[in-house]
């Protein structure tokens, strides 16, 4: 209350309205709020659009314009459906199909878990989802089974492990359109800051290069940081055997949920031949599985995740949306300016490409640092010449990467984090580490592979 408060007794810069100035105040006052976390993010966000509407800085159906907008719909049916998958037991099946696969050493069972996680990766938007409903116990089962628990013993597997999975759903949540929650938010913001629409598949076929590259060199660099003593592991293989036996045949609720999946992911990659949007897809999606009794409505209720998403994504769509026509983003984006100014674009893209990645170390969320920083740098990346393309896409990817550097980057951090396998300040220098390689690993392959494509 008290930066909003003092905000709004600033003088109001040039060519800023006076209701746009306190919109900046009362947003800027939203993002510490989910920064900070006092509350959770649906509350915080839900309290500063009706700060927004109250204080007249927006009237009531542009506050409340982001609960109209289609994509919030596709993330909140999108998450119902990841509820499905946790509920039948198919992405547990799925995780333990490419363990018996591929398990057989250590790097091969992270793999193996990686490969899941890339495939759920394809649908569920939520890497929280993803990792506490599907692929963290099996991660820990297996480190426990070759008796690798925090403390003395971490060092046999569980703490590579617990990187290599972790450090690689960034990728994963790069990869994809649907990787986690905050890339439907920079596909609405990119949209409104260049007019370039970021399509399911544009956005996978973009990241296909440099996503691969990064699943080659990050475990290679976590292997030379934190190399398991343990490095074969036949008993994985073996315990993903038991498992499947014990689970048996898919069950007729496993099976639709595949067909649903599948389909799903199906129209996502092939909109531009029939026409039907992605958040159309997603409801339906949803249809299905209430429709054949896989899920039920109470069950959709529970889902808390895609509520607060929801409530979250639809006020800070507005906000930002608001800023951006008011002018503000601009002023911002002009005093950013400073640190590229005088320079060709190809110099000013790696300084701001930094500053955006290692900005991430105050932000908890990939949601608040997107909501706060991708329209005013994309804004000075293209003022510095920088072609749009490679402005939206290089922004979009390092988003996720940046989360790699803390242990509360993203929803999925402190689950791994607080499994105890490595000290803070291990997992801070690892991370560093990682999260540098990865972000040039992406921009070096991603500017050879999108000019490849003609896209700049």
């Amino acid at each position: 209350m008290l930066v909003p408060a003092a905000l709004m007794l600033i003088q109001v810069p040039a060519g800023v309205t006076a209701p746009g100035w306190r919109l900046f105040a009362i947003f800027v006052g939203t993002i510490l709020g989910l920064i900070l976390q006092p509350l959770p993010l649906g509350a915080m966000a839900l309290i500063g659009v009706s700060a927004a509407s109250m204080s007249g800085a927006l009237p009531p159906g542009q506050a409340l314009s982001g609960y109209a907008e289609p994509l919030v719909w596709m993330v909140l049916a999108a998450f119902c459906i990841s509820r499905g998958m946790i509920k039948t037991g198919l992405g547990r099946r799925i995780a333990l199909w490419f363990i018996r696969a591929i398990g057989h050493s250590s790097i091969g069972l992270g793999y193996s878990v990686v490969a899941s996680d890339m495939l759920l990766g394809m649908v569920v938007p939520s890497n929280g989802a993803r990792v506490g409903g599907i692929i963290f116990p099996i991660v820990k089962s297996l480190a426990e089974a070759y008796e690798s628990t925090p403390g003395p013993t971490a060092g046999r597997l569980g703490a590579f492990l617990m990187l290599m999975v972790y450090h690689c759903d960034m990728t994963v949540s790069a990869m994809f359109f649907t990787g986690n929650a905050a890339n439907p938010l920079i596909v609405s913001l990119a949209k409104q800051v260049t007019g370039i629409e970021l399509s399911y598949t544009r956005w996978a076929i973009g990241a296909f290069v440099p996503a691969l590259a990064s699943m080659a060199v990050v475990p290679m660099v976590l292997w030379r940081a934190r190399a398991p003593s343990v490095r074969r592991t036949p008993a994985a293989a073996a315990f993903a055997s038991a498992e499947l036996s014990r689970l048996g045949p898919p069950t007729s609720h496993e099976r639709v949920m595949l067909a649903v999946f599948g389909v799903t992911t199906l129209l996502y990659v092939t909109k531009a031949w029939h026409g039907i949007d992605y958040p159309v897809t997603a409801l339906a999606g949803l249809g299905a599985l209430l429709l054949t009794r896989v899920l039920t409505w109470d069950d959709v209720l529970a889902e808390r995740s895609a509520w607060d998403t929801f409530v979250w994504y639809g006020a800070i769509y507005a906000m930002a949306r608001a800023l951006n026509e008011a002018g503000l983003s601009g002023v911002f984006a002009q005093s950013l300016g400073g640190a590229t100014l005088g320079r060709s674009w190809w110099l000013a893209v790696p300084v701001l490409l930094a500053i955006y990645l290692y900005a991430h170390y105050a932000f908890a969320t990939i949601t608040a640092h997107v909501s706060a920083l991708y329209v005013p740098f994309a804004i000075v990346m293209l003022a510095a010449g920088t072609p749009p393309v490679l402005a939206v896409l290089t922004m979009a990817y390092v988003s996720s990467l940046g989360a790699s550097l803390t242990h509360y980057g993203t929803t999925s951090s402190p689950i791994y984090y607080g499994a105890g396998y490595l000290s803070q300040g291990a997992w801070w220098r690892v991370g560093f580490l990682v999260a540098t390689v990865n972000a040039v690993v992406w921009v070096a392959c991603g500017l050879a592979w999108w000019k490849l494509l003609g896209w700049w």
